[in-house]
This record gives C-alpha cells, sequence and structure tokens, in this order.
C-alpha cells in the first residue's frame, strides 16, 4: 500500500521524521548565522519551488524549502507540478524540483500533466531557467528515483541551467535532503544578492513550538494489536483480516485518508533456514539481526549483482544477461534469499559477505481503514495475507503474516503514522463523493464513511466495491448494509468478478451506470481510486474516461483535458500501490 513527512495544514500532527527533518534544517539555518528578513524588507529574488508528490513526502520538503529560502532573504513559493504550465515555467528565474517516484518508475499522480506537457513538441524553451532537481524514491526498485531523472535531463534538454547536481535520496531521505537544501540556498544566496550569514536577530518572535510526536521509523510506537478479525470467509481464496492497533499514550492523531506503517518481524522458521543454511545457526546475535534488522523476503539488486558475479555460468546470471526485466521478475517472483543461496551452490556468499548485501528491513505502510471522530484511540487496518506455494516451498508476506499469524495480546508492535495530505474526505460536507475500491482497496473508503457520519456530512457517497465471490469475499457486508439503511451511503455498486460466466469488475459498474456517474462529476463530485496501481487503477481510469466521452460526446481530447482538470482541482485523487 502506500507501499509508501508531508506539508500538513497547521492543525495537523508533524511525523516524527519530518520533525527530525526540519529540527536538523533550522539548526543548520542557526549554525550558519542566518537571519530572516526585517519587515518591508523585499526579496532579492524568487524561488519557485515544484513538486510531485504521492503520498507528502515531497510536498513536506517543498514547505520547508520555502521556509529556508525566506530565510535567505530570498522570496519563495511552493507549487504542485501539474498546476505549472510550460509557459509559466518559461517565465520563471529560479526553480527547485522536488519529485517523487512510484510504482515503476512512474510520475506521480500531481505531475503527470506536467510531464507530459514538458514531453510535448511545443514545449518552450527554458533558457533563462535556472534549477536544481531532488528525487525522493527507493533504491529497492529498477527505475530509482526515475520521475526525478526524466526531469532533470527534460529540464535540460530545453535549455535550462543546471545551478547544482541532482541529489536522489533514498527512503531515509532527511539527511541527503537537508544536505541538497543547504548547498542550494547557499548556491542561490550566492548568485542573487540574498541575506548574507550575518548573525543579526530576528525582529519577529519566534513562534509557539509544535507538540511533536516522538514516534518515526526509527522510534516507532509499541503498540497493542487489540482485535485481528478473519473478514473473509475460510473458504475464500483470499485471507483479509481486519486489525485494531492501540494508540495508548502515543498522543498520535490521524485523519481518515492517512496511512500507518506497522514494523515487522521476519519469520522465526525462514530465520533458521537461513542461518543453518550458511551453518551458523547457533549464532543468537546474528539471528537478531536477521529476523529484525535485514530484509530476507526479497533478494537486493546488490545481491542479484553479486550472485551474477560469483556464479555466470548460473540459471540467474544466464536471466540478467538477458537484459529484460519483466523476464527477470518472473523469474525472481516467489524467490527468496534462501532460495538464491541454494541456487549459487558452493559459489554462494557465506555468511560474513552476505550481511553487507541485504537491504534493512523496511516499515510496511497500509491505508487506515477507520476514522479519528469515531475511532480516536483507535487505528483499523484491512489486510490481505500474503501466502503462496510455488512447489518449492511455502511463502508468505513478511507483515502480513507477522500481524496475522505472529503478534501475540501483549507482544509490542512497532507502529507510526504516515499522514496522506492528498488523500482525504473533503473539506466540504456537501461535496458528493465517489469512491471505487476493489478487495483491500475498500480500506480508506471506511474511514471515509464513518468520518462522515460522524459529522453529520449530508454529502452524497457512492462506493464502488467487487472482489471475486461474493459469498466468500464481501468484507465489511453488515457494516455497509447498516450505513445505507443509515442513508450514510447513498449508493452501493457491487462486482464480484467470478460469480457469472462473463467477469465483471468495478469498471464494468462504472460504464453502466455512465448517465448517473458523470451526473456527480457535474455536481462537483471528487472521485477516489484506492487499490492495485498496475491494472485495476489504469482500468478505472480508462473507464471513467470513456463514461466523461461518452456523455459529452466531444471526444477523447476533451475527456482527457476534463479528467485533467479534476486532477488539478483535487477532484481526482489516487491512494494506489
Amino acid at each position: 500500500m502506500p507501499p509508501t513527512g508531508l506539508l500538513i495544514p497547521a492543525d495537523a500532527p508533524f511525523s516524527a521524521a519530518q520533525e527530525s527533518w526540519l529540527a536538523g534544517f533550522i539548526a543548520g539555518v542557526a549554525a550558519a548565522g542566518r537571519r530572516a528578513p526585517a519587515a518591508g524588507d523585499a526579496p532579492t529574488a524568487t524561488v519557485d519551488v515544484l513538486f510531485g508528490t504521492q503520498t507528502g513526502n515531497a510536498e513536506f520538503l517543498a514547505g520547508e524549502v520555502v521556509a529556508g529560502a525566506r530565510a535567505h532573504g530570498l522570496g519563495g513559493t511552493a507549487t504542485a507540478l501539474d498546476a505549472v504550465t510550460p509557459e509559466r515555467l518559461a517565465a520563471m528565474s529560479h526553480v527547485l524540483v522536488l519529485a517523487s517516484t512510484y510504482g515503476e518508475g512512474e510520475m506521480p499522480d500531481n505531475a503527470g500533466l506536467f510531464w507530459e506537457s514538458l514531453q510535448a513538441d511545443t514545449a518552450p524553451r527554458l533558457d533563462g531557467v535556472r534549477y536544481a532537481v531532488l528525487g525522493l524514491g527507493d533504491r529497492g526498485y529498477d527505475d530509482f528515483c526515475q520521475a526525478a531523472k526524466l526531469i532533470d535531463t527534460r529540464l535540460e534538454q530545453l535549455g535550462a541551467t543546471r545551478l547544482h547536481d541532482r541529489v536522489d535520496c533514498d527512503v531515509d531521505f532527511e539527511e541527503p535532503a537537508a544536505a541538497w537544501t543547504t548547498a542550494v540556498l547557499d548556491r542561490l544566496t550566492a548568485e542573487t544578492g540574498g541575506t548574507a550569514a550575518t548573525a543579526t536577530p530576528s525582529p519577529a518572535p519566534a513562534p509557539a513550538p509544535r507538540t511533536r510526536s516522538p514516534w518515526n521509523k526509527r522510534t516507532p510506537y509499541p503498540s497493542r494489536l487489540l482485535v485481528n478479525t478473519l473478514l473473509s470467509s475460510p473458504d475464500s481464496a483470499k485471507e483479509i483480516r481486519h486489525y485494531e492497533f492501540d494508540l495508548g499514550d502515543s498522543g498520535i492523531t490521524y485523519e481518515a485518508g492517512d496511512a500507518l506503517a506497522v514494523v515487522p518481524l521476519n519469520d522465526d522458521a525462514l530465520v533458521g533456514a537461513l542461518l543453518d543454511h550458511l551453518g551458523a545457526g547457533g549464532d543468537e546475535e546474528t539471528a537478531r539481526l536477521l529476523r529484525a534488522e535485514r530484509e530476507i523476503r526479497t533478494p537486493s539488486k546488490e545481491l542479484i549483482a553479486d550472485l551474477v558475479e560469483r556464479a555466470p555460468s548460473s540459471e540467474l546470471a544466464a536471466v540478467v544477461a538477458h537484459g529484460d526485466r519483466s523476464d527477470l521478475d518472473s523469474w525472481l517472483w516467489g524467490r527468496d534469499v534462501l532460495d538464491l543461496l541454494r541456487d549459487a551452490g558452493p559459489a554462494a556468499p557465506d555468511l560474513a559477505e552476505l550481511l553487507p548485501l541485504l537491504r534493512p528491513l523496511q516499515a510496511r505502510q497500509y491505508s487506515i481503514s477507520s476514522s479519528p471522530l469515531a475511532h480516536p484511540d483507535r487505528i483499523h487496518l484491512t489486510v490481505a495475507s500474503v501466502r503462496y506455494d510455488t512447489g518449492r516451498r511455502t511463502y508468505a508476506g513478511v507483515t502480513s503474516s507477522y500481524l496475522a499469524d505472529r503478534v501475540g495480546e501483549e507482544a509490542p508492535v512497532g507502529i507510526y503514522l504516515q499522514p496522506n495530505a492528498s488523500f482525504g474526505v473533503p473539506a466540504d460536507d456537501d461535496t458528493p463523493m465517489v469512491m471505487i475500491g476493489p478487495g483491500t482497496g475498500i480500506a480508506p473508503f471506511r474511514g471515509f464513511l464513518h468520518e462522515r457520519a460522524a459529522r453529520g456530512a449530508p454529502g452524497r457517497n457512492w462506493l464502488f466495491f467487487g472482489d471475486r465471490h461474493r459469498a466468500t469475499d464481501f468484507v465489511y457486508e453488515d457494516e455497509l448494509a447498516g450505513l445505507r439503511e443509515s442513508g450514510v451511503l447513498t449508493r452501493l455498486d457491487l462486482a464480484f468478478s467470478r460469480d457469472q460466466a462473463e467477469k465483471v469488475y468495478v469498471q464494468t459498474r462504472m460504464r453502466e451506470q455512465a448517465r448517473e456517474l458523470y451526473a456527480w462529476l457535474e455536481d462537483g463530485a471528487h472521485v477516489y481510486v484506492c487499490g492495485d496501481a498496475s491494472r485495476m487503477a489504469k482500468d478505472v481510469e480508462a473507464a471513467l474516461l470513456g463514461v466523461i466521452a461518452g456523455q459529452r460526446g466531444r471526444g477523447n481530447a476533451d475527456a482527457a483535458e476534463y479528467l485533467a482538470d479534476l486532477r488539478r482541482a483535487k477532484r481526482y485523487v489516487r491512494d494506489v500501490y
């Protein structure tokens, strides 16, 4: 899920990771002796900070870069990339781009329109623009920071001048982002005549300190798992569970639409098998390390490269040499670190050589399926347990099996909040909502509906939900029925794909209700999509474009622009993974 810091409203919580970065940034500014410009001082230059974000990290950092620019005596504004046309970009003088990458090297949702227009043959020259790019991503993916790399290259192609080298940040982005910010603002200050490093106290009073949560990926809150309930039928091909985490005295506050990061522990059985294979079965410290700190389920790129070098005649080496990433992904599917070591035979690394090739064990993020108005002391998750058998062994997802099988009633579970400022219930309670979330994609929409019920919001709510079979996979059926009876859920369209000869999906129901769906859009409805990014979200978008084109009767280009307007207005948003 959101497989996974934000610029957020003043009344919303900062995550501790964000606060750690912010504290470091402020300390760096203070150490340099810079001052905020006095009242009446005109900024010497304006810095346009443009961000492309999926979960909010880039947006949060953009806001802090703007604050830093102003502390340097520079004017600064933060703007989503999709709100900037190429013509507007060409009129800017100093541009800082902060872009995240999601999925397989894709642009974040609020940067897709910008990228399309920047690639066009009609894009203007940018000879007067000086720029720098910061990328946010996950080095575990092949297309690490691909969105930032593409934007950086295209700006240069259009004639813009790079004022600082691009920096690509891994999941621990705080320190490299702070270093990039400091270096870029120092250079801008020197070039534009911004405030020099003169220790002059600011005439403005210091702002009152915020209440800050200490819980983050380095220090997760030790919560208790209060509820672990099977939602799907035991006869289902899926195992979908409902979890409730105790917030206790954590001080964690959340919003409907946020995500929760869960810090897992690896399966002791897999750890033991790996240690036995390496001949280190009695090494308790290494067992602890592999259980709590190293990723042993998904092989790292570094391990793959090392094994190819050690065993150039192996099956893995042959697949890699072919150069087709989809072939490599297919070969790797279902295989873990133990499989690769066994396949490599005597050429495999020993324990000391292996440990540096394993990535740190990362928290997994899940969309929250509750509302703080209905459940202020708990956070609910709706999670599908990953389990499968490839013929070699039986496998299980790291975090989903940890929650389902290995967390006792009193055992602490490390959690921390991942806010999502771009995915939430409309501020106007009268605004209609259309929610499209098959399978576990229903999670945030359960929270949305509970939020609207608690607010007494009069706005209409329409949910498209589906899965394989109604009899075994209709999760939260009784709750949804109650929400319909109470009038909170205005419409519920269901699509159970395997209950009839011809498969029916949520996009099928959207097309069937095209006239009504378009009427809701014309009435100002916000459209939300949650779930699988690789197929479902793309199919849903194609269906939505078809609905718009069919109802407007003005062709595909007009429908695409209509949907683009919804994106710009933040009326079409997605939480996909």
